[in-house]
């Protein structure tokens, strides 16, 4: 017998040899694997498939495919449901080829019987003076506050956009108003509140009397029927359609004192001659009077931002304006009630105030000039303390113009008012510069000087060096507005206020009352006031670029947060022909003096809080990073609702704020009917502001 051949031997066998030991090995395999798995899983699928990506992949089935199996002896106890493969009703014939391929095993839950579910805990009630739970307890009212605030919103809903979940607020459509709120200023016309006053005989009626947080305006303040898009500026100086503002009150008051009137045979229009109650010749010739009996009023130099008290339709501000004067003109909504409405129709700043208990919204030495025409107002009651708020708002060295029947006529009654006059502004170190006709203009001094040097017990007395000249809005803690003050406003003893440059070097000298301010800064106050006049200046201008602003009808802007009245600036450096009230709102630092300083005109505001004007006067509306900070105070729908009543239909308004403001935004505007486009920053799609572009459209015809 040969001997086992070596390892060597063994390469050398024929392929045929090597090939069949390893299918003998593979069967056995096979065979062992079938008969020690009698008690696992037996129905077993193989697949087999392709490199090539159109073929369809072949299936083989395990022998026991048509074989049953108890499952619940192999599925633990604690589970409810198992998935397991449905079997395949019979073995693959020959003709289930690739062609017609068998079905492919596909999982199915089989339920299992699962046991009841335990007692639910109680997890409501409240806890007992022994810590016990107990539902023992009542459930008091709605609040009104609550449900008024969430009428409007139905869902609120988890937004993805670019991978970031945000919540969006879905709001219904705002109903329109009732026909007779079509000039609501909801401050002045609450009526419940003025039936609740004490007393209304020092025009305490004619002041602001909010509604109370969460009842004021939700809904649409409708225009009138007819409603036109106004006369654009400088024609409506002179003229304005007769349906945007229908009322003949006026016309019929003091049409013979050249204020108003509509010609007969255009009915369409109001005409304004452009006279007044004193002026009946003209403002024209009134003004060039005034600058001819004093030659240091030089209107557009010296004489920049003046107040007009007791207005009337403010032709004595429409035609200063020519002069380069910016003329704020206040009344009452009295009698006379549409007086400012008609001269903001005109393309006029004006604002509805009065003199009577409280503070005006204007900062101390604001005006370069203060102005009353018969304004009805006793100047010399309460010890003059009208007079003292006057004395507040003028700027040092400023001048207080009265054109008024004591000045010419020489009835007893009217001298005596004259002597009381002359008696009060000698008190308030008042200098008597003219009396010519019927115009006297007094000049304030420019220190404190006069002050000191009186008598003691002389009335009125000097302020306490803790007053506030400049806080005119009311505590935060106690909601009281800040009164009128029977004494004299101190002028800073550095003089700031009263020593501010000629127009227009005054737009861009940061005034020495920056210094003031009360926030979070010192040394780079002058930087960052000559910081935000470039960026506004800047971003104007692409406006101007971009978006086409000099085809825009802007006349009448409304800036809500001006800081230091950069955006007005912006505008006046290029020109636009419109004027700017720069809004600092109370939630922020009080930087009005700064603005007066620069020559705009601005007032406080809480934007809270209804807005001192009637419906449809403003063309335009500025709002920059005022949601993002007033929405930590009240609703956001609150201040938009309050825009679109003081938005003129088919006016604008641009909102610059955050990402994470702006979906709300933008679904309040549409449920109140504003078309609206967000746009990227200067910036780019990556910084963190937007800005909301929105347009109030016309109502229909």
């Amino acid at each position: 017998m040969k001997p086992f051949a070596t390892n060597r031997d063994l390469r050398k066998t024929p392929t045929l040899i090597k090939i069949s030991a390893v299918i003998l090995a593979t069967a056995a395999f096979f065979y062992l694997g079938k008969h020690l798995s009698n008690d696992g899983y037996k129905q077993l699928v193989f697949f087999s498939s392709s490199s090539s990506e159109n073929s369809i992949p072949e299936v083989s089935i395990s022998p026991n495919s048509n074989k049953t199996f108890n499952l619940s002896s192999i599925i633990p106890p604690n589970h409810t449901e198992i998935e397991t493969a449905q079997p395949i009703p019979s073995p693959v014939t020959a003709t289930e080829t690739k062609a017609n391929p068998p079905p492919i095993p596909i999982p199915i839950p089989i339920p299992i019987a699962s046991p009841p579910p335990p007692a639910p805990i109680r997890t409501f009630g409240v806890l007992d003076a022994n810590g016990v739970m107990s539902d023992d307890f009542e459930v008091g009212d709605f609040e009104d506050e609550a449900i008024e605030e969430s009428r409007n919103k139905t869902e609120i809903v988890e937004l993805r956009n670019d991978g970031v979940s945000r919540p969006r607020v879905r709001v219904k459509k705002f109903a329109m108003c009732r026909e007779s709120m079509r000039e609501y200023i909801p401050c002045l016309d609450n009526a419940d509140a003025v039936k609740k006053l004490r007393s209304t005989e020092r025009g305490e009626k004619f002041e602001r009397h909010c509604p109370v947080k969460g009842r004021g305006l939700n809904c649409l303040v409708p225009s009138p029927k007819g409603y036109r898009q106004p006369i654009p500026w400088p024609r409506s100086r002179d003229e304005v359609w007769f349906s945007n503002v229908p009322h003949t009150r006026l016309v019929e008051d003091k049409g013979g004192q050249n204020w108003i009137s509509r010609d007969p045979r255009d009915k369409s229009k109001f005409k304004f001659p452009g006279g007044g109650t004193q002026f009946i010749h003209g403002a024209d010739e009134y003004l060039d009077q005034i600058s001819k009996m004093v030659s240091d009023i030089t209107f557009g130099k010296r004489i920049r931002v003046a107040l007009d008290v007791g207005c009337g339709v403010a032709s004595f501000g429409a035609y200063l304006l020519s002069r380069n004067v910016l003329t704020m003109s206040v009344a009452p909504k009295d009698v006379h009630e549409n007086q400012i409405q008609f001269a903001l129709e005109r393309g006029v700043p004006a604002m509805a105030a009065a003199f009577a208990t409280r503070r005006l919204l204007y900062p101390s030495q604001a005006f370069d000039l203060i102005h009353c025409s018969r304004c009805r107002i006793n100047w010399t009651r309460d010890d003059g303390i009208f007079l003292l708020e006057i004395n507040r708002m003028l700027r040092a060295g400023g001048y207080f113009a009265w054109a008024a029947q004591p000045v010419y006529k020489h009835e007893a009654a009217l001298e005596e008012q004259w002597t009381e006059m002359l008696n009060l502004t000698t008190s308030l170190c008042w200098k008597l510069v003219k009396k010519e006709g019927y115009i006297a203009i007094w000049q304030k001094p420019l220190n404190n000087n006069c002050y000191l040097s009186r008598e003691a017990g002389t009335k009125p007395p000097l302020c306490d060096e803790s007053d506030d000249p400049d806080n005119v809005w009311y505590s935060c803690s106690i909601f009281l507005y800040t009164n009128l003050k029977p004494c004299i406003s101190r002028i800073p003893e550095n003089g700031s206020g009263g020593s501010v440059p000629s127009w227009p070097a005054r737009l861009h000298t940061p005034p020495d009352r920056l210094q003031t301010i009360t926030f979070d800064s010192y040394i780079a106050r002058k930087e960052l006031f000559k910081a935000e006049s470039r960026f506004w200046n800047e971003i104007v201008g692409g406006y101007i670029r971009a978006l086409k602003w000099r085809k825009m009808k802007l006349r009448n802007v409304l800036d809500m947060r001006a800081g230091f009245g950069g955006f007005a600036a912006a505008l006046n450096d290029h020109k636009l022909d419109c004027w700017v009230l720069s809004v600092v709102p109370v939630s922020g630092p009080n930087t009005l003096p700064v603005i007066y300083d620069r020559g705009l005109l601005g007032v406080m505001h809480d934007w809270c809080e209804p807005f001192d004007t009637y419906p449809r006067t403003y063309d335009f509306l500025h709002a920059s990073g005022l949601f993002s900070v007033e929405r930590k105070r009240c609703e956001m729908s609150t201040i938009l609702l309050e825009m679109d009543r003081i938005l003129r239909p088919g006016g604008r308004a641009y909102i610059r704020d955050t990402i994470d403001v702006m979906d709300e935004i933008q679904e309040i505007t549409k449920a109140m009917g504003w078309h609206t486009s967000l746009r990227d920053t200067s910036e780019g799609p990556h910084s963190s502001y937007r800005i909301l572009t929105c347009e109030k459209r016309l109502p229909r015809a």
